[in-house]
């Protein structure tokens, strides 16, 4: 599947030729603004891929809506900008931009970038989504490991027995044991016969 590119370039010829090099190489151009705010918010509804941004643009200039377009992860960015911009190149890094390409450009210069700002965003996604779940799981952790010290301090489980409470009654009750945990927790289940687990008084 092409990625989905969301153009903003305030010259007019420019932003044809970028149109026409991107059609050529085969992504699909979803929208093409010529102002800075105007790319924030098609980029906030139509969600592309990635975004190219020239720096200079009437409304909001590229660096601040890249920034936008950044923080809330809304695409790759890659930032245009001409040679006597080049200063700006360090201020775009700092901002998170994926990748800038210098006027005048050929296709040449173009795909790579767009290519490195595409794989730089889906690594960082990847980064947060492992990130995520460690931290997912150490709350799950914790939380078993609160259970557990409320078995062993309130019915005199031994650890081993408290764990093994935990996960016998998830299974029993086709839910997790995370879940479990956070009722035991609460006061809202606890052993008893039958079953395993009855609601406190």
């Amino acid at each position: 599947m092409s990625a989905r590119i969301l153009i903003a370039e305030d010259e007019v010829i420019i932003r044809m030729d970028l149109v026409e090099m991107l059609v050529a190489e085969g992504y699909d151009v979803i929208e093409q603004v010529g102002r800075g705010d105007e790319a924030v918010a098609r980029a906030r509804e139509l969600e592309p891929d990635l975004c190219i941004l020239d720096v200079k643009m009437p409304g909001l200039d590229g660096l601040a809506a890249a920034r936008i377009v950044i923080e809330e992860d809304l695409a790759a960015v890659v930032i245009l900008t001409s040679f006597s911009q080049r200063e700006l190149i360090g201020e775009a890094v700092s901002v998170g931009v994926g990748a800038y390409v210098v006027k005048p450009f050929q296709a040449s210069d173009l795909v790579p970038a767009i290519e490195v700002a595409l794989a730089g965003r889906a690594q960082l996604q990847a980064m947060s989504g492992r990130a995520d779940e460690a931290e997912r799981r150490l709350e799950q952790r914790k939380s078993l490991d609160k259970a557990k010290g409320v078995l062993m301090d309130d019915f005199a489980m031994g650890e081993h027995e408290a764990f093994r409470f935990l996960q016998t009654t998830a299974m029993s009750r086709r839910s997790t044991m995370a879940q479990v945990a956070a009722e035991v927790v609460g006061g809202t289940l606890r052993p008893g016969n039958g079953e395993g687990l009855t609601p406190s008084q």
